[in-house]
């Protein structure tokens, strides 16, 4: 009788796994998520009633149809979960009232164009509900910790000065801030992942066939220059700051709370464009006169 075919193990071999990812132990639990989690959402209830209220929100703003919003998602390396979250806070929404644009590394066509462009023709229009991830914030970050990478954006040499990453940091504000006067809401995420705890994901994902698609290499790159990364991450949130266009450093590793966050925010934005269109408000005063006039 021939002995059992032993099954397959779906863990990748301990000498394929990255130096920089050998298993260790799972990384502590912040301590604010810890206390939040039994005592301020027990029953788990939330989120869902964050996601009614932004429906409901948006719902006014698609019938009123005078302003767009944009998210801006940006992140430090991978695993920081943008999908993840959207796919919880967005369930629900009509596709036709949103779009989430992902910006991988910019075509020849997009290096033909300054890099802003490709996210201009990306914007949501009136009414609906925009989303970027891996945004133009990236050519503050992965650049100026890579200029090498300027090499291959064709503007003349002669402009990039010492002053090149402050006039990105401008021009970034002067957009952000033009958006903002002309009908478009702008609320950044800068997601903030602890180095174990990403280190945790990206193990969980080397050892998971079905979830191994998301994982990229380049992700490593990061992960041996997280310092680097990590002062031009705190720099780009810190030049950019402004009223137009408010940021929120959101703590990545605990994605239940990370979408709490994300959903507080986008409501609280919406409602403040109700409150400040008065347009559908006096439209439907002046039908209930006229109606209740006979």
């Amino acid at each position: 009788m021939s002995a059992p075919v032993p099954e397959r193990s779906h863990q990748l071999p301990h000498r394929t796994v990255p130096s920089a990812l050998r298993p260790g132990p799972a990384p502590p639990r912040p301590a604010a998520a810890r206390a939040l989690t039994p005592a301020g959402d027990p029953d788990g209830l939330l989120l869902p009633r964050g996601i009614d209220r932004l429906l409901h929100q948006q719902d006014r703003q698609y019938g009123h149809d005078r302003w767009a919003v944009l998210l801006v998602h940006q992140a430090l390396g991978g695993a920081a979960g943008p999908d993840g979250t959207l796919q919880h806070i967005m369930y629900g929404l009509p596709p036709r009232r949103c779009q989430v644009v992902s910006f991988k590394a910019p075509s020849a066509e997009e290096l033909d164009h300054d890099f802003l462009w490709r996210s201009l023709r990306a914007l949501p229009r009136h009414g609906r509900a925009g989303t970027f991830t891996r945004t133009y914030y990236e050519d503050v970050l992965i650049v100026k910790v890579c200029p090498a990478l300027l090499a291959a954006a064709k503007v003349p040499c002669s402009l990039f000065g010492k002053h090149v990453w402050d006039e990105r940091y401008e021009d970034i504000r002067a957009v952000e801030g033009h958006l903002a006067r002309n009908g478009t809401a702008v609320r950044r995420f800068f997601r903030q992942v602890s180095h174990g705890a990403q280190r945790h994901r990206f193990l969980e994902r080397l050892n998971t066939p079905a979830a191994l698609w998301p994982f990229d290499l380049a992700d490593l790159r990061t992960r041996d220059r997280w310092g680097d990364y990590m002062r031009a991450y705190e720099e780009a949130i810190h030049e950019t700051a402004a009223d137009a266009a408010p940021g929120a450093a959101v703590p990545a590793d605990e994605k239940w709370f990370t979408r709490l966050v994300v959903a507080a925010v986008v409501v609280h934005a919406l409602q403040r464009l109700g409150e400040r269109d008065s347009t559908g408000r006096n439209a439907l005063a002046a039908a209930r006169e006229a109606y209740s006039r006979g």
